[in-house]
């Protein structure tokens, strides 16, 4: 029975120092990256762990060092394909320099981001990527910089106290890309256009809504053309609101929407009140997501990279992590660029 006991304890540190012939302090440097470790000790030191099955004690390790080796990643909706696009390309980097990213989908439910806020502060994690659904929740977040949690802002505009606790960001060019598409399809003759978005209670929602007026303010155009359709958030399915936009006596000739389920619902409308794209009604998407790709005709889409939004924000955040100053005002504006395909053309007579 004894003989069981011992096979059934966990390998220590010292069973693979035994195992290697090496001191206990070798064992240490070799598994924690350290120094002065010659390459045939660390090979023998992995051998023996990886033999013996040794796992590390990380809460041990964590009390040893002061890190979990733990990120929050806080998104509204990791179903949508924008975000899950940034919270990959930002978790491959951070498992490259040896964090796990532990992700929170709040599903734009102020309760369940705040909850997301407490837990990230109670179990110590040693930094948070945060993309907030609205600006609500803003003092728990202030209130974990100035705890002095190291953070990163994902394209968000959160009130924040300027000095050595406030969080980077890694903000979209939203406005200069509303403004571009905007101006695109008024140079092609388009005087009624609507644009389907999250509204103004989250920084991408503001900036289009920024660069769409000013698109027509520029022109010289009469803005009553101008045609808002605020969505409660990107987890809305607009078809209905697209339906009652085309139904109108003065219908749109042209609609930017969120390349998401707001994209989805604006073309199933136009499919259901037979209006044929481009000819009836041009369609622009906001995000080259795969919808907008693979339809037919492709749709003209506003594209910014996604993996380099979510490699500058854990960029970012290793800065912070290894003290570095990336905190105070330090911002990256990533650029949105026009892709043009075959959803857009002049108004026709019997629409224009």
């Amino acid at each position: 029975m004894e003989e069981n006991v011992s096979r059934m304890a966990p390998v220590t540190i010292r069973d693979v120092a035994q195992a290697a012939g090496v001191s206990l302090s070798s064992v240490s440097r070799a598994l924690n990256g350290g120094k002065n470790v010659s390459a045939r000790v660390a090979r023998d030191v992995a051998a023996a762990a990886n033999r013996l099955g040794y796992q590390p004690d990380l809460l041990a390790r964590s009390l040893r060092t002061r890190s979990t080796g733990m990120v929050g990643c806080l998104v509204p909706d990791v179903s949508n394909p924008l975000y899950a696009s940034i919270v990959q390309a930002a978790e491959a980097r951070l498992r490259e320099a040896g964090y796990l990213m532990v992700v929170a989908n709040t599903a734009n439910d102020p309760a369940r981001e705040r909850a997301a806020a407490a837990e990230f502060r109670s179990r110590r994690l040693d930094g948070i990527l945060v993309a907030p659904g609205n600006d609500a929740g803003a003092g728990d977040w202030q209130e974990l910089a100035s705890a002095g949690v190291a953070g990163v802002i994902l394209d968000r505009d959160l009130p924040q106290e300027e000095g050595d606790g406030a969080w980077p960001a890694v903000l979209v060019d939203h406005r200069g890309g509303a403004r571009a598409a905007t101006r695109y399809l008024i140079g092609l003759g388009h005087r009624r256009i609507a644009l389907l978005t999250p509204g103004a209670r989250m920084r991408p929602g503001r900036e289009r809504i920024a660069g769409f007026l000013e698109a027509f303010a520029e022109a010289g155009i009469d803005p009553a053309g101008a045609r808002l359709c605020i969505q409660e958030s990107s987890m809305d399915f607009a078809q209905g609101d697209a339906l009652a936009e085309l139904r109108g006596e003065h219908r749109p000739t042209a609609m930017i929407a969120l390349g998401t389920r707001i994209l989805a619902g604006a073309l199933r409308a136009a499919r259901d009140l037979g209006l044929s794209v481009p000819h009836d009604l041009s369609v622009l998407s906001v995000g080259d997501t795969d919808l907008a790709a693979v339809h037919t005709p492709a749709i003209t889409a506003l594209r910014w990279d996604l993996e380099d939004v979510g490699r500058a924000a854990a960029e970012l955040l290793l800065q912070r992590l290894r003290g570095g100053d990336a905190g105070g005002q330090s911002r990256a504006l990533l650029p949105v660029d026009l892709v043009l395909r075959d959803s857009c053309a002049p108004p026709s007579e019997r629409t224009s």
